[in-house]
C-alpha cells in the first residue's frame, strides 16, 4: 500500500488473504430522535448490516459504543486514551500491521476512526468508495457475525493537537492565522434552515466546504486537484491554522482526510460541534 491515506478496493482485494491484515467496518447510523426528545438523532451501531454482508474477514468497532465518550452530553465525543486502548486492544489492534476501515453508505465513519487513529500515533487506511463500492464491483462478502481478531495490548503514541474544544475555538474567531471550516451543507452553514443542533448558523467568521462535496456518486473521494479548487476558494491555505467542524466531529472528518491528502498539516478538529456550540447561548452564532 502506498503512504496515502486511502486504500482502493482493488488494493485491498490483492491483500484481503493476509493474516496480518486488520480490517473493521465502522458503520454507524443516525436515526430520527423520538418526538420531543433532547437529542439531535439516535445513534445505531451497524452490527445488523454489518451481520447482512461485510467484507471477508472484517471485524465490527461500535463507535459510539465502546469508542466514545459515553457520559459527555454530546455524542460521538473522544474518549480518554486508556479506554481507547483498551477498546483497540479488545479488537486486535496491532500498529505494526497493516489496518484498514470502510463504512457503509458513507465514508465519514471510518474517516472519523482514521482521524482518532491518528490522534493516538497509528496509521490506517481507509477504503476509497467503503464497502458500497466494494459489493458494487463483485469482491466477495460474506455475513454472520464477526470472528474477531486476537486481543492484543495496545499502547497508544498520543499526539496533541488533533481535538479542540469551544474555548479553542472561540479565542480563535477573527484570527487571521486562522480559518475555521465548517462541513456541513451550505443552507446549515447560512442558518436557512432550522438546524436539529439547536440555533441555526454558524461559528462566526468559519468559512464552508461541505463534505458532501468533497464526494463522487460512487462514494469515492474527488481528485486532489477538485478538491484543492474548494478549499482555496474557500479561503483554507497552507499558511493557516485550520480548524474543521461540523455537526457531530464526523463528517468534518472527510475534510481532514482530504487536507492531509493534500500535505496541509496544520489541521485540528473541533470535537463536539454544533451539537454543542448550537446549544450553548453564550456562544456567539451567525447567519446570513
Amino acid at each position: 500500500m502506498s503512504q496515502s491515506a486511502l486504500i482502493t478496493t482493488e488494493q485491498l482485494a490483492a491483500i484481503l488473504g493476509d493474516p496480518n491484515l486488520r480490517l473493521y467496518d465502522c458503520t454507524t447510523y443516525l436515526d430520527p430522535a423520538p418526538s420531543g426528545s433532547e437529542v439531535p438523532y439516535r445513534a445505531v451501531p451497524g452490527d445488523k448490516t454489518f451481520a447482512a454482508g461485510h467484507i471477508p474477514g472484517a471485524d465490527f468497532l461500535d463507535l459510539q459504543g465502546e469508542f466514545s465518550d459515553v457520559s459527555a452530553p454530546q455524542f460521538f465525543m473522544m474518549p480518554d486514551v486508556a479506554r481507547l486502548e483498551a477498546a483497540f486492544g479488545r479488537h486486535g489492534l496491532d500498529a505494526t500491521k497493516p489496518t484498514v476501515l470502510y463504512s457503509i453508505g458513507t465514508m465519514m465513519w471510518s474517516t472519523r476512526f482514521w482521524w482518532m487513529l491518528r490522534s493516538l500515533g497509528v496509521a490506517a487506511w481507509v477504503l476509497d468508495g467503503g464497502f458500497d463500492k466494494w459489493k458494487e464491483e463483485g469482491h466477495p462478502v460474506e455475513t454472520g457475525a464477526s470472528k474477531g481478531y486476537p486481543a492484543t495490548t495496545f499502547k497508544a503514541t498520543p499526539r496533541t493537537g488533533f481535538f479542540v474544544d469551544k474555548n479553542f475555538v472561540k479565542a480563535r474567531i477573527g484570527d487571521p492565522s486562522t480559518v475555521t471550516v465548517n462541513a456541513l451543507g451550505p443552507q446549515y452553514h447560512r442558518g436557512l434552515e432550522p438546524s436539529r443542533y439547536g440555533r441555526p448558523g454558524r461559528v462566526p467568521g468559519s468559512v464552508n466546504v461541505p463534505a458532501a462535496t468533497l464526494v463522487n456518486a460512487d462514494k469515492t473521494l474527488i481528485s486532489p486537484a477538485d478538491a484543492e479548487a474548494k478549499f482555496t476558494a474557500a479561503g483554507v491555505t497552507r499558511d493557516k491554522n485550520v480548524i474543521l467542524y461540523c455537526g457531530g466531529g464526523i463528517s468534518a472528518t472527510i475534510d481532514l482526510l482530504m487536507l492531509t491528502q493534500l500535505g496541509y498539516d496544520s489541521l485540528t478538529l473541533y470535537d463536539a460541534s454544533m451539537g454543542e456550540w448550537a446549544r450553548d447561548p453564550a456562544l456567539p452564532i451567525e447567519t446570513d
